[in-house]
């Protein structure tokens, strides 16, 4: 079940409605991303501006999302990204798509531009726009605070002062540390004057089956408590990834020159449980509890625990892309990167290759390798559009080309993540043919692989190298297209990745029969992420993005130095290769599906919008 139907908010007239959903669309996309991307599909004209007004920003939900089911606290937002000028999607966690799972819509869409700063209040199952005047340059700290003293009980997510400045990697933040960060919708929100959005969640979630459901969350439940893997991310978060990358070779450091940063351990999950961590977090109903709540300071300014604290992105971002071994200065920019609403991932790209820039006489800001203050001080530049931070805060590769910089590392206008595809190489195809631009939350990492019989329900039963490239392009479409599904839930990895596909798959297409009554089977799990990865393709066509376009940065094809990883390198012409046998197998001319395509996977509906 679900509720069916969306709001429509038009800002420019100030007017509510309600948008229905058809019954062949959830039975073909679903939910979350997949409804998601047919909605803008139908809405939005090819082309827009994405800080116009004819941009269209959607929250959306899920079947699992407000049922409580472990990992399903979660909502999509989409919107034209103001990074790739396509549609994208940013997933984000907490408590605040519970609530909205529970709202009496299965999401939110705003088009149009509001005349004055709005936010929107949807409470009991009944929406109004309220004035936000006052709410206009407030930090996202100061904006959860007054809201939810005028809303007791109610969740809120919003922008900061970076989204109100059209900072391009602003995020949308929910409960003042969750960030919908990678595309950034923060700035779109900016353009629309829209603030925030409150929900109370008081309808309660639409369930077929509740007494299934329960007994479906309890058993996955059971599994997770009592996996080491699981246990060790409850202790110490996903920043345990920083000594395991960095023990492979392949923790991005200096802008992604080397794979080995010599001084990890300072900056290590251990030692931030060690030193300024006061307890763990968590999203509604779930049992790994992998966020991190940290309290220490920076040169005299606190880091509050209501800031949460930073994952493994930020640490590395922040750390070893910058050669900074400084955690409480890593913490303090996360802080500020919440409260202003900006992408830490971004800003750390973007501050790593000013450090190079610098380094090699391009620029003069003074900004060295390791400069814990620098750092943090630059992100109060980007957020603020101060000096260097104005051309920045209009993207990574505006600003590469600003000042004749060659080594800026990113994908169709969107920073790398910090996991190193010259060591994983199947997340170096997957950075180049994703419409989303370079995201590591819909690849496959190819150290999933080198385990014996990774996933033999889905016919992989061989153990490949992670530094490997056979078998790499049909691997990255069956990955795809499961996280594509998972995405379209909404349910996190981490919970169903890391108790194992074989175990919680099942658990997952049976949860969403007892939610939705309608019965999913392995095929179909597939056959949904497809038509949901295809759709952000066609989108991508409409915007103007083709086969051409599919590429990764010079840096990533030199080769690495340092760590186990020294001399490992993406050539050139294997990288073609493997993009044309992926278009390939996913039935796509130079501009993505074609009529034949969508027709065979059940797309018809879809098709003249090629």
């Amino acid at each position: 079940m679900s509720f069916g139907r969306y709001l429509d908010i038009d800002l420019s007239l100030g007017v509510i409605r309600e948008y229905e959903i058809p019954e062949t669309w959830l039975a073909r996309y679903m939910g979350g991303r997949g409804i998601g991307a047919r909605i803008l599909l139908e809405e939005l004209p090819a082309g827009v501006d994405p800080l116009g007004p004819q941009n269209i920003v959607l929250f959306g939900t899920g079947p699992l999302t407000g049922t409580g089911f472990p990992g399903a606290s979660r909502n999509v937002v989409m919107a034209v990204s103001p990074k790739t000028r396509s549609v994208s999607g940013a997933y984000v966690g907490g408590y605040f798509p519970h609530a909205l799972g529970n709202s009496g819509y299965d999401g939110i869409f705003f088009r149009g531009e509001s005349a004055t700063p709005v936010y929107l209040e949807l409470t009991a199952g009944s929406a109004a726009l309220r004035d936000a005047s006052e709410l206009w340059g407030q930090g996202v700290g100061q904006t959860v605070d007054v809201l939810s003293e005028r809303h007791p009980g109610a969740r809120v997510s919003c922008i900061g002062p970076a989204g109100e400045a059209k900072v391009k990697c602003a995020a949308v933040i929910s409960d003042r540390n969750r960030a919908a960060g990678r595309p950034g919708f923060g700035a779109v929100m900016g353009s629309k004057r829209l603030k925030a959005v409150v929900v109370d969640g008081s309808v309660g979630a639409p369930i077929k089956d509740v007494e299934t459901l329960r007994a479906l969350s309890k058993r996955l439940t059971s599994s997770l408590l009592q996996n080491p893997g699981i246990q060790r991310m409850h202790e110490l978060g996903t920043c345990t990834g920083i000594m395991g990358n960095n023990e492979r070779g392949i923790l991005p450091t200096r802008n992604f020159q080397e794979g080995f940063f010599e001084r990890a351990d300072r900056i290590s999950a251990e030692v931030m449980r060690d030193t300024i961590l006061r307890e763990p977090d968590t999203c509604t109903g779930c049992p790994v509890r992998c966020k991190r709540v940290v309290e220490t300071s920076f040169r005299g300014e606190k880091v509050l625990k209501e800031f949460g604290g930073p994952e493994y992105e930020t640490v590395a971002g922040f750390g070893p892309l910058c050669l900074v071994d400084d955690l409480h200065a890593i913490a303090l920019a996360n802080q500020k990167c919440n409260d202003y609403g900006l992408d830490t991932i971004s800003v750390g790209n973007m501050v790593a290759m000013v450090m190079e820039a610098c380094e090699k006489g391009i620029l003069d800001e003074g900004l060295e390798w390791g400069d814990a203050a620098g750092l943090v001080e630059m992100v109060d530049k980007i957020a603020r559009r101060e000096g260097i931070g104005d051309v920045l805060a209009d993207g990574i590769d505006h600003a590469a080309a600003t000042y004749g910089i060659d080594f800026a590392v990113h994908v169709k206008g969107q920073e790398v993540p910090l996991h190193e595809p010259r060591g994983k190489k199947s997340i170096g195809l997957q950075y180049a043919v994703t419409p989303r631009g370079a995201e590591h939350m819909e690849a496959m990492h190819d150290t999933e692989l080198e385990a014996d019989n990774p996933l033999p329900s889905y016919g992989v039963t061989q153990s490949i190298s992670r530094l490997s490239w056979d078998g790499k392009a049909p691997l990255t479409i069956l990955y795809e297209n499961i996280r594509s599904f998972l995405n379209s839930s909404i349910a996190c990895v981490f919970p169903i990745r890391d108790s194992g596909y074989e175990f919680s798959l099942p658990i997952l297409r049976e949860a969403i029969e007892a939610v939705t009554g309608s019965a999913i089977d392995k095929e179909e799990l597939l056959a949904i992420g497809e038509r949901n990865w295809n759709l952000l393709k066609i989108h991508a066509g409409r915007a103007g993005r083709t086969r051409v376009d599919d590429d990764l940065p010079a840096r990533l094809k030199e080769p690495l130095s340092k760590g186990c990883c020294d001399g490992q390198s993406i050539p050139d012409a294997v990288l073609q290769e493997k993009i044309d046998e992926y278009y390939s197998l996913r039935g796509w001319n130079q501009r993505g599906p074609t009529e034949q395509k969508l027709q065979s996977i059940g797309m018809d509906d879809v098709v003249h919008f090629l």
